[in-house]
């Protein structure tokens, strides 16, 4: 199963391109994390990794849209300031079982959830 991949994001709306995140955040195993970069290479959009944050902060806490699992490419929860409640992000990753201290996933490469091998 995989999401529809575009070279040219240019030519599309914004609302299309999101869904099309969204569409890929979905696929990302519980327990496991991606980053903004990740995504926008599996779309065809290389350079697009901010405009995947965009799109994450712009699903406003959608329950089929897993945002939590998504982070800079440092594995950082660089997005955590856009959850209701000051540890939100972190909080829903942990019930995962996934470990953070200071903002940063431990063990990254490990949970490492890369959508151009999976899919």
């Amino acid at each position: 199963m995989g999401v529809k991949k575009n070279n040219t994001t240019g030519s599309q709306s914004d609302t299309n391109f999101f869904d099309r995140v969204y569409d890929v955040a979905k696929l990302i195993p519980h327990g496991r994390v991606t980053s903004y970069g990740a995504i926008a290479k599996y779309l065809g959009a290389a350079r697009s990794a901010r405009m995947v944050g965009w799109a994450m902060n712009a699903c406003g806490g959608r329950d089929d849209v897993p945002a939590h699992r998504v982070v800079n490419r440092k594995g950082i929860l660089t997005g955590k300031h856009h959850f209701q409640g000051t540890n939100l992000m972190q909080q829903l990753l942990e019930n995962e079982g996934v470990e953070v201290i200071d903002n940063q996933i431990q063990h990254f490469e490990k949970l490492f959830w890369d959508p151009m091998q999976e899919l």
